[in-house]
């Protein structure tokens, strides 16, 4: 490096990992004493433009980076997402339980802060479902309901939500905003070749149009190609498909019937005999695709099985007009992220299928760690990478957990499904954890850390939700718990009554907009 001091801040990449990096290190300049910011774009890399589910992190991702929500949804097609739907999870459909279907909802169980309310649900499992009985949400998930009215301001809402968007429109409203309003240097550029210094830092990158640029932080948001933290440093992937097995994807975009079809409210996800379906609606159009495995499956088997599903859930669809596409990919994460003066950001770190929308989260968490910590003098990197690589490998790891436990459980026949519920396949942190719950359920101190990527909550989702139940004595359940129940039908009804549906708001924002904060 030039100087002692970090002063340039170089983003290698673009798409929404890219822009995300630049909009919100620019937007907090005093965490990073005004560090120059420049993202560095190549002009032949195409956006892959599938749509894609965000955490609720994201409504103060862009009130940080200072895009107003109501520009936000025109702009990126985007549409409101209050958890995800698991549908034919549970058993084959030929079981005669091709209905069956649960919620993982955004919204924490009744009274979570100070009670975990699940011990007192096994009782009525029978005749109310888990998330049900515990989050009026999952009743506005029934009914394509918004989670706020037009009254609400940007980013204030009557249950939690994220989003649905276009990830390529998404990446466009980040460029133009991070250049127009956060100074934010925008070169487009083919990178050659990355000089080190004599101490094996990352000087400067050298570029085909426009020579050399110096940097003293470089961010590799280059996706799978890794250019920085793959080709240049050589860290490892630390592949996971001995666990999770999905390796591949076909995708497709879909038109509405009509411009006024409702909206979902989740994402919906639904089991295949090789792997699963997402089903996602923005404004405009639907967002459908295919995970699979490659060990299991064939690419036309994939689309063959895709198209089958579209045909089922809209039955004049012309799929011959339909365009297909493939997308590969290799299940892990880096062995490191924080290298020297080069971090690794998006998919350059790691990429796990798409369930339960973990890739954007990660890109703020990891932004998030870095800017609480952000390095301002070159001695200080060693110790703040080895800390931000800690905290990256026990996130991967949680994710890896969370998504395997949703396989596992399973009674589903296919190979495929059985391969998962092998325990050569699972993590012994997960079996550890599934020994313990049959006896009692998840909670507070089964996940502590204070930045935990899926709560004790998420976990009950997923386990009551698949009909995952411990051996637990039936407990007499005191008023107090009663009247949480109680609250949460009646807070269903009332939110059901008030709340206009996803369609409804979304034709409110096009016209009028939200109101400001």
């Amino acid at each position: 490096m030039a100087t002692s001091t970090i002063n340039h801040i170089i983003i290698i990449g673009s798409g929404s990992a890219g822009w995300l990096s630049a909009g919100l290190i620019a937007a907090q300049s005093h965490l990073t004493h005004n560090a120059k910011v420049t993202l560095i774009e190549s002009p032949n890399v195409p956006t892959l433009g599938v749509g894609e589910g965000t955490w609720p992190t994201m409504r103060q991702t862009l009130k940080t980076i200072g895009i107003s929500e109501t520009q936000f949804m025109r702009e990126c097609d985007a549409s409101f997402k209050q958890g995800s739907r698991f549908d034919g999870w549970c058993h084959d459909s030929h079981k005669g339980k091709n209905n069956e279907y649960y919620y993982h909802p955004f919204s924490l169980p009744v009274g979570y802060q100070n009670l975990n309310i699940a011990p007192y649900w096994f009782s009525q499992h029978q005749t109310v479902s888990f998330s049900h009985a515990v989050s009026s949400q999952t009743y506005l998930c029934d009914h394509n309901k918004a989670p706020k009215t037009h009254l609400h301001s940007d980013y204030q809402s009557q249950a939690n939500y994220g989003y649905h968007l276009d990830a390529g429109k998404f990446a466009q409203l980040l460029n133009r905003h991070s250049v127009d309003k956060l100074n934010v240097n925008h070169v487009i550029a083919h990178v050659d070749d990355v000089i080190n210094d004599e101490d094996g830092y990352i000087s400067a990158v050298k570029t085909r149009e426009h020579g050399i640029i110096t940097g003293d932080l470089f961010i590799d948001c280059s996706g799978h190609h890794g250019c920085l933290i793959d080709k240049h440093y050589q860290i490892p992937l630390l592949t996971q498909d001995h666990i999770l097995f999905n390796d591949r994807a076909v995708a497709v975009q879909v038109p509405y019937a009509n411009d006024q079809q409702e909206i979902v409210s989740y994402t919906k996800a639904t089991a295949q005999d090789t792997g699963w379906i997402w089903d996602i609606g923005l404004q405009t159009r639907r967002g459908v695709g295919m995970v699979y495995s490659s060990k299991f499956e064939s690419t036309q088997g994939a689309k063959d099985k895709l198209i089958s599903y579209l045909k089922t859930t809209q039955s004049d669809l012309d799929t011959s007009e339909l365009t297909i596409r493939e997308l590969k990919f290799t299940p892990g994460y880096r062995e490191q992220f924080w290298h020297k003066n080069c971090i690794a950001i998006g998919m350059s770190a790691g990429f796990i299928e798409p369930l339960e929308a973990s890739a954007l989260v990660m890109v703020e968490l990891g932004l998030n760690n870095l800017l609480a910590n952000f390095p301002t003098h070159r001695n200080a990197l060693p110790e703040l990478a080895k800390r931000f690589n800690l905290q990256c490998h026990y996130r991967w790891q949680r994710i890896i957990d969370f998504l395997k436990l949703h396989y596992v459980l399973s009674t589903r026949t296919s190979k495929y499904w059985q391969a998962h519920r092998a325990q050569s396949a699972t993590p012994q942190s997960l079996l550890a954890n599934l020994a313990l719950w049959q006896y009692q359920s998840p909670w507070l101190n089964d996940f502590d850390r204070s930045q935990e990527v899926f709560s004790a909550a998420s976990y009950q989702y997923i386990l009551y939700g698949m009909k995952h139940l411990p051996q637990f004595p039936e407990m007499k359940m005191p008023a107090g718990v009663i009247k949480h129940f109680t609250n949460n039908q009646q807070d269903a009804k009332h939110t059901l009554a008030k709340l206009p549906t996803n369609r409804q708001l979304l034709n409110h924002i096009q016209k009028f907009g939200l109101q400001p904060i």
